[in-house]
């Protein structure tokens, strides 16, 4: 077995520089090494920064990895405006499905669900932000009589993202179109608006 030689020294990065440099790192060994690969000390030599720089700027290793998987992944959900809400919600949904099945986006799931102490107030709301947001296809839906007036969107939004979430967390079953669309129409078709 080859020994590796000695570490580089630690580069001179700081400010924004470092962060980017820093968070660029933390996706990358997520991403090759998963979640129990990066460690700080990793994350440090990956970016060429000292470790004490990253403890300084964020305190614990779990507000590392949140704050690079959010700031990597918030641009992968973005919130469609089709004109239609079976379309806006496949659109979504498809792109959470694929985010799901990403090594980033299962340590980001695997994040928010773990109980730690030392993690800020930020790992609950990732989520719950993200379908907060999502709930506005739902309600556009409403407006143009796609979906019933008393629809309740927050409740749409959950029956198709629970079984996803579901998936990804408990069981690995696959996260495909088919069970997107099968979800999305599932959960519109108790939402439909019913002729008079």
């Amino acid at each position: 077995m080859i020994s590796p030689g000695p570490a580089a020294p630690p580069l001179r990065r700081r400010g924004e520089r470092m962060r980017q440099a820093v968070l660029a790192a933390t996706v990358e060994l997520l991403s090759s090494q998963g979640l129990a690969g990066a460690t700080v000390g990793a994350v440090a030599r990956a970016a060429g920064v000292h470790e004490t720089s990253v403890y300084r700027r964020w305190g614990t290793r779990e507000n590392l990895i949140l704050d690079a998987l959010t700031t990597q992944l918030d641009s992968a959900l973005p919130v469609p405006d089709t004109g239609r809400v079976r379309d806006d919600l496949l659109a979504f949904f498809s792109s959470l499905a694929g985010l799901l099945g990403t090594a980033q986006g299962h340590a980001l799931l695997r994040i928010g669900v773990e109980h730690d102490d030392t993690l800020d107030d930020r790992r609950g709301p990732y989520w719950s932000d993200r379908l907060d947001r999502a709930v506005v296809m739902v309600r556009r839906g409403v407006e143009r009589g796609e979906l019933a007036a008393d629809t309740d969107p927050g409740l749409l939004i959950e029956a198709v993202s629970g079984p996803l979430f579901a998936r990804a967390l408990l069981s690995g079953a696959p996260l495909g179109d088919a069970l997107v669309r099968g979800l999305v129409d599932l959960a519109l078709d108790g939402a439909r608006a019913r002729p008079v």
